[in-house]
């Protein structure tokens, strides 16, 4: 069955990793796509986070398919593990113009459009570091921080309109602004160390937080609107701790 048959979509951060995942995704399933980034390989060179970027995109695929059903804002820059004190105000202007501005414009513009058609679904993706700290540096994480307080309040702003904001808290999942990570474990013969400290004892795909998208994209989650669905082998559903239980003691 296409979950998404007929429905016209929008990803951003769509040249790799998760976008690149959700756009063959949703294309598999039944979604007309215009997949949308700031490096080569999308179908359309947007910044998405920039104004006029994202206006322009909205109005073209709107314009040019006849409306805009889904908008998965995706795109985002890490900003690397640099301290506080070694933070610029222009490293933190930067990664929040990208990361909160980004989804800040992706529903503004294209929360009218997606109403007129009889509602929809706008996803966005925030993180667990979002959730609480230890995840990532502090102006990505306080970036994120913001996107899932961002769906909540459009979710109530946008009451009555017949449109769902919602955020994906993704774990630590293999992608371009990962591999660095990964890429050192693997050299140094400590991969199987990855994703450790979350129950799965693994990191996650860049399709299985696709996969998520689906849903909150899809019909099947009608009554989900204003939260934040962590996708994270279970890493934040614990504080951190030493302690390692023997599953025979249990």
């Amino acid at each position: 069955m296409a979950r998404l048959s007929g429905k016209i979509a929008i990803v951003t951060g769509a040249a790799s990793g998760i976008g690149k995942a959700a756009v063959d995704l949703f294309r598999a399933e039944g979604a007309t796509v215009a997949g949308a980034d700031v490096s080569e390989g999308a179908d359309h060179l947007v910044d998405a986070g920039r104004e006029g970027d994202v206006k322009a995109l909205v109005e073209r695929v709107a314009g040019e398919h006849g409306g805009l059903d889904i908008f998965f804002a995706n795109a985002g820059i890490s900003g690397g593990w640099a301290t506080i004190a070694e933070q610029s105000e222009q490293d933190w202007a930067e990664i929040l113009r990208v990361n909160l501005i980004g989804p800040f414009l992706a529903i503004k513009y294209a929360a009218p459009l997606i109403s007129q058609r009889g509602g929809g679904s706008i996803v966005c993706t925030a993180s667990v570091a979002g959730l609480r700290s230890g995840a990532g540096g502090a102006a990505y994480s306080a970036s994120k921080a913001g996107v899932i307080n961002l769906v909540q309040t459009a979710a109530q702003q946008l009451a009555g309109s017949g449109v769902r904001v919602n955020a994906i808290c993704p774990g630590l999942i293999e992608t371009g602004m990962t591999r660095p990570m990964y890429d050192m474990a693997r050299e140094r013969g400590q991969e199987a160390r990855i994703g450790e400290l979350n129950p799965l004892r693994r990191g996650g795909e860049p399709e299985e937080i696709a996969k998520a998208a689906l849903f909150l994209a899809s019909d099947e989650s009608s009554y989900v609107n204003g939260a934040a669905l962590a996708v994270d082998g279970g890493l934040s559903s614990s504080h951190p701790t030493t302690r390692r239980f023997d599953i025979r003691m249990l």
